[in-house]
């Protein structure tokens, strides 16, 4: 049986794999940005009522499986996680307090793809990237 959520006048289970990157792809995630980003992400989930199913970052990516309340577009969820997690790190990790205008940690884009009933394939998949970039990395070298 599904665990169906519910508001008011409404019984929901959305759930949303995404994934953005970086600026240029940067390797940039790692080491106290990256657990950073992964307390930050929990606390903005929260403030909008969403819950992060799964979740992982890897050093140039970020991967989530989102469950996100039919009262909010995912267009505003991911814009709204990448903007107030631009502003943490560059409050964090590059000295500024004030004056954001044109920071940008993120690349303009993102991938989303509804989960539906393949959920534990997807959860999955997010907890096995790490390996399977480094399998796939150390095939580009021939390792």
């Amino acid at each position: 049986m599904r665990d169906y959520k519910s508001l008011s006048h409404t019984r929901w289970d959305c759930k949303y794999h995404i994934v953005f990157i970086p600026k240029k792809r940067q390797k940039v995630i790692f080491g106290a940005i990256r657990k950073h980003l992964g307390d930050v992400f929990h606390e903005l989930a929260r403030r909008q009522g969403i819950v992060i199913e799964e979740g992982h970052l890897m050093k140039d990516h970020v991967h989530m499986c989102l469950s996100i309340p039919p009262k909010l577009a995912v267009s505003h969820v991911v814009g709204y996680m990448k903007g107030k997690s631009a502003i943490s790190i560059a409050r964090n990790f590059k000295g500024k307090q004030r004056n954001f205008t044109g920071e940008s940690f993120w690349a303009r884009g993102y991938f989303v793809s509804t989960v539906g009933l393949d959920e534990e394939m997807v959860r999955a998949y997010i907890q096995n990237q790490e390996e399977q970039d480094c399998h796939r990395d150390q095939l580009k070298f021939g390792v």
